[in-house]
């Protein structure tokens, strides 16, 4: 993928960023010997506790940045529960007093809801929570 911005030719390609001066040859010249080479920024890793009791997520909302690697440590407080993202099409269960640890790749920028699917109860289905994922 090649830019041209403000007189200098970005080219992204392979994990890295290389910057040089544009030169009068156009968009297929070579890059200067003042070339800048840097690492594109890496994924991150990012790790959460819920905390999963009568009807509610604790904390209520996730935000990631996408492509981040995000661990989920959902513990049951009282009734079995459940994690569901249907657009990742995650859906784990709790047993009451539990623990259960999962790991997914946030990959899809957006805001999804994150609901309990069981119906052991019927105020499970008001249970709700959110995950962000903001764009890189």
């Amino acid at each position: 993928m090649r830019r041209v911005l403000y007189g200098f030719r970005l080219v992204i390609g392979a994990g890295l960023v290389a910057v040089g001066s544009l030169l009068a040859g156009g968009p297929s010249a070579s890059l200067t010997p003042e070339t800048v080479v840097a690492q594109e920024q890496a994924p991150g890793r990012r790790e959460f506790q819920l905390t999963a009791r009568r009807y509610e997520y604790e904390p209520p909302r996730i935000e990631v940045v996408q492509d981040d690697l995000v661990k989920i440590t959902l513990v049951s407080s009282d009734i079995p529960h459940s994690f569901t993202i249907d657009e990742y099409r995650i859906a784990k269960r709790v047993g009451a007093g539990q623990t259960v640890t999962f790991e997914f790749r946030a990959d899809q920028s957006g805001t999804f809801r994150i609901y309990c699917n069981l119906r052991q109860d019927e105020k499970c289905r008001t249970m709700r929570g959110t995950l962000v994922v903001k764009p890189r």
